[in-house]
């Protein structure tokens, strides 16, 4: 199909041409308070072709995978390509840096799982999490969902592969309920293979428990104080340093962290391995979305940035190489300490632990950082009681290089695997 999509476009006049092809299907099931709820399935399947007439670029995409619609797509990207402006950094990626030999990563568990199947499992996770309190009185839900799906690209330079991928989850969410105070939280398990996830049963009680400690949250005194970020949250400090040095941000000069290369971005603990090829990784990939090979390699070492986020667009525009990011990081590894959940309350002493954020109060200009936040008060090492409706504070820049600690605590949940991080100091205010 791709080659025919090529084809098509060179007939039409394109210099050159790319073509994505996706195809995939899932299931997801969802129970709320004992009973069913949704029963979901998902066929998608597209493909997207982008034209260059020169420095002329075109895109279309379609749901339809007939011979007609896919020469009606690629003429659709042809005339508007003939009416783009030129761009002198559009184009495709660098033959020299395409994927000549794909690894096989283990990214393809089907998960063949009858309706009956999913719906018994969803309902062993909520009754798991109602059974851990005598106050959970409500429940948001508890779903099981499937998905397999196939993801191939092929460029005019002569590259042309693909590869079968899955994932599967367990999610839950409860309501507990105390006097007038009423609180929710959630768990929820990822893998690539099923036989990789945790249990229901596990990730009911853990939803479960961690609603139910949320009770009776109290506000607290505007302070500056060490704040633990729970290892869930934790992947979102690493999130806002790839925007950070993501090629966009930076040809944009739309990131605190411009000019950044070689210099100290973090604390000198900080070491953070980006690893494409991890088997059946939740972030593994053979090559990057325009072909080019993806490899391992180090992106902070000691606290230095040692490379940038980049395809070749935004790798043209800064006078570097792609990275083989475009389309985004792949496994980022956070080296940690021996110091575990416990151990990094022990080393805090007094202070907040981060369990939830509200609100996307990031400017990425300027570093300054104001979040929502709720969690739990510490003292001497040993959670004192839950507090909310707070705001954290502080500059992203300052908060990287003040690192104290990362937990072993690691989570596999996304495409960051991070522990619990600790930073020195910031500000605590009511959120009042």
């Amino acid at each position: 199909m791709s080659d025919e999509v090529l084809r098509l476009a060179k007939s039409s006049g394109a210099t050159s041409a790319e073509a994505e092809v996706s195809l995939g299907v899932g299931q997801n099931v969802s129970v709320r308070m004992g009973e069913t709820e949704t029963i979901e399935y998902n066929r998608d399947k597209g493909m997207s072709v982008t034209v260059y007439f020169g420095q002329q670029k075109g895109h279309a995409s379609t749901s339809d995978l007939s011979p007609q619609a896919l020469s009606d797509t690629v003429a659709a990207a042809c005339n508007i390509a003939r009416y783009t402006a030129q761009d002198e950094f559009c184009g495709l990626a660098d033959p020299a840096l395409l994927a000549r030999e794909i690894p096989d990563l283990d990214l393809h568990h089907p998960w063949p799982l009858s309706v009956d199947e999913a719906i018994a499992i969803a309902l062993e996770c909520e009754q798991a999490a109602r059974d851990a309190d005598t106050r959970i009185v409500n429940s948001e839900g508890a779903s099981v969902s499937t998905y397999e799906g196939l993801f191939s690209y092929a460029n005019s330079n002569g590259f042309n592969a693909g590869y079968p991928s899955s994932r599967h989850g367990i999610s839950c969410s409860v309501i507990a309920e105390e006097g007038e105070s009423m609180q929710r939280d959630y768990w929820y398990t990822s893998a690539r293979s099923a036989s990789e996830l945790d249990s229901a049963r596990s990730v009911g009680m853990r939803a479960g428990e961690r609603t139910a400690r949320r009770l009776g949250s109290r506000k607290i005194k505007t302070a500056q104080v060490p704040v633990l970020f729970e290892a869930p949250l934790a992947s979102g400090l690493i999130s806002h340093l790839v925007s950070a040095i993501s090629g966009g941000s930076l040809y944009r000069k739309s990131s605190f962290l411009l000019d950044s290369l070689g210099k100290q971005v973090m604390s000198d603990i900080i070491n953070i391995e980006e690893l494409p090829h991890i088997k059946r990784g939740l972030a593994s990939s053979p090559f990057d979305n325009e072909g080019v090979a993806t490899k391992p390699r180090m992106l902070v070492k000691n606290g230095v940035l040692q490379g940038y986020m980049l395809g070749s667009y935004s790798a043209r525009k800064l006078g570097m190489i792609s990275t083989g990011n475009a389309g985004g990081n792949h496994n980022l590894i956070i080296q940690h300490g021996d110091l575990d959940f416990q151990g990094l309350l022990n080393a805090m002493g007094t202070g907040l632990l981060v369990t939830e954020l509200l609100g996307h109060g990031l400017n990425m200009v300027t570093g300054d950082y104001s979040r929502g936040a709720a969690g739990f008060w510490v003292e001497n090492g040993v959670i004192a009681y839950p507090v909310e409706e707070i705001t954290i504070a502080g500059n992203l820049g300052d908060m990287l290089k003040q690192i104290v600690a990362v937990g072993s605590d690691v989570l596999t949940q996304g495409s960051k695997q991070t522990g619990s991080i600790l930073i020195e100091r910031m500000t605590v205010a009511s959120g009042e």
